[in-house]
């Protein structure tokens, strides 16, 4: 499953939702989500949306600052900050 459903709120140019999927995509497998329909995927979805915000664009700080948070954090942190992500999206 590729990024682009995590981007409905979003505009970005085609280089950098190219580079967020790159990131999405070897993100996931790093950290092991096999399941891209699955919430925890949205997670690492939404923390690549959040650094393209702020201006990170490459593939590769994407990728690095996404694996950055997730690795200092269990993933249970992050189970509100999706609920209340899908709600501002709207």
């Amino acid at each position: 499953m590729p990024v682009t459903p995590f981007l409905r709120c979003q505009a970005f140019d085609p280089e950098t939702v190219a580079a967020m999927g790159a990131a999405f995509d070897e993100a996931c497998k790093a950290l092991g989500v096999v399941d891209r329909a699955d919430q925890f995927a949205e997670l690492v979805a939404k923390r690549i949306v959040e650094l393209a915000q702020r201006g990170i664009r490459s593939k590769s700080a994407l990728y690095h600052g996404t694996l950055q948070i997730f690795e200092a954090a269990p993933p249970a942190r992050f189970a509100g900050e999706a609920e209340s992500a899908a709600r501002n999206c709207v």
